[in-house]
């Protein structure tokens, strides 16, 4: 069977110390990462090409120390723009209708998402909330076993919306040390004219600290395997690191009465397709649920063309689990805080006022989370590990600083200063207290002078 049977039944919630706990990346992730890093960061691009060579087989070649530029004959770090731009005539008519489509409806979405609110009004102080693009920001997209020019899409569109203007993108190259077209084709959709070849946590680290051939940028969004993922955490604080740390695909299916077994099964199969040390868990108080669909998934993984592949993940990561009722399998959703949550059955829409901790939701048997993965509009960059507890979706306030400016009226310091003053005095700032004491000063002379030209 692809799927352990997990029997929380007569077992009382909270399921926290319960469940199978997500795979920590261990000492050997973190050694290898914090070694990347460092190399990185002294080396640049000499790094950069070394590991480009020993991870993803590809020689790029080296530039000239004196002009910097790459052989005729190699491929170099970075994808020339007019090979981007090219893309878009060498790929599908379909697939770039379907590009196209794609961005226009993830743009308009997060174009829509919640706007800043207006300037706050208090006794004569007045706050005014002012937000500002990043100069700079930087997308990953996993490459090797598969291709994501939705991953483009996803991450270029909040980060247009947000105003910022040089968007780059580091994606692994193939064997042959080319970025497929799709991804650059979907580059070129989004405005995208920096595309690197360049893969793994050295693309964290080289978007981090810049190189003489990647500048530096502010924030870094996009999913990535345990290194990448690892590589923004090491890195946060250097470079902002948007959506929490996206790593491996994660899925929870709460069916219920009524379910689709057929739908199920597929999309539980669908979120370990994207490789190992994600999860794909069915949730359910229906044993015959549970058994169709365990049947199902079993028929699907032995006659995909990636069995072994899905055998992998689905062996570590693949959980039916047997609950008493819909309140205790949200209790398990909501322990699991999954990156994607699909509620199939009857009592899906009933369900969704108990969802607490997720990155999307997905309602009703209609409603798949790969739809969402494509074209719904919000976006596929979700929170995993466990990080939707404190962390959302990838969004335009990602590629944003926020900035208050406050103005005080005259009024406002006479009757809000002496408090300023007395709190300043508290924690033994004397400077504190006097800048307020010196405007306080400043107004009384001002009000004297008043008084007398009224007396005249």
């Amino acid at each position: 069977m692809s799927l352990r049977v997990l029997n929380l039944r007569g077992t009382p919630p909270p399921y926290d110390q319960v469940l199978p706990r997500p795979a920590d990346p261990g000492a050997d992730v973190y050694e290898a990462v914090a070694d990347i890093v460092r190399r990185v960061r002294l080396e640049g691009d000499a790094a950069v090409i070394e590991f480009t060579k020993r991870f993803d087989g590809v020689d790029v070649g080296s530039p000239d120390p004196a002009t910097s530029a790459y052989p005729a004959t190699a491929p170099g770090l970075r994808v020339p723009p007019e090979e981007i731009a090219a893309a878009r005539q060498r790929i599908d008519p379909d697939l770039n209708a379907a590009l196209q489509t794609a961005y226009a409806r993830i743009e308009a979405y997060h174009a829509h998402e919640g706007t800043p609110p207006g300037p706050f009004e208090s006794e004569g102080v007045s706050v005014d909330h002012l937000t500002r693009p990043v100069a700079r920001a930087g997308i990953y997209a996993p490459g090797g076993r598969a291709r994501y020019p939705s991953t483009v899409l996803m991450c270029a569109a909040p980060a247009r919306v947000a105003g910022v203007e040089d968007v780059v993108l580091c994606v692994p190259p193939a064997a042959d040390g080319k970025v497929d077209d799709a991804t650059l084709a979907a580059a070129a959709i989004a405005g995208i004219t920096e595309v690197y070849r360049i893969g793994g946590a050295q693309a964290v680290a080289a978007l981090a600290f810049g190189t003489a051939t990647v500048p530096r940028v502010d924030v870094i969004a996009g999913p990535g395997n345990a290194y990448v993922a690892e590589a923004k955490r090491q890195l946060s604080g250097v470079v902002g690191v948007a959506s929490a740390f996206a790593g491996p695909s994660e899925i929870v299916v709460v069916a219920g009465h009524l379910a689709p077994p057929e739908f199920v099964a597929i999309d539980l199969v669908v979120q370990a397709e994207h490789g190992p040390d994600g999860l794909a868990w069915l949730v359910t108080w229906d044993e015959g649920i549970l058994a169709a669909v365990s049947a199902d998934v079993d028929r699907i993984v032995a006659a995909s063309p990636r069995r072994a592949d899905l055998e992998a993940t689905l062996a570590t990561s693949g959980i039916a689990c047997l609950v008493d009722g819909p309140a205790a399998a949200m209790e398990v959703a909501n322990a699991v805080a999954p990156e994607h949550l699909q509620l199939i059955g009857t009592d899906a829409e009933g369900l969704v006022d108990q969802v607490q901790r997720a990155g999307a939701v997905f309602i009703g048997p209609w409603s798949p989370a790969s739809f969402g993965d494509y074209i719904a509009g919000p976006n596929h960059v979700l929170p995993t590990n466990r990080t939707a507890r404190f962390s959302s979706a990838l969004r335009p306030d990602d590629f944003r600083t926020h900035i208050h400016a406050v103005t005080v009226t005259p009024a406002a310091l006479k009757a809000l200063g002496p408090a300023v003053v007395t709190l300043a005095g508290t924690e033994g700032l004397p400077a504190h207290a006097e800048s307020i004491n010196r405007r306080l000063d400043a107004l009384a002379v001002l009000d004297s002078l008043v008084d007398v030209d009224e007396s005249i």
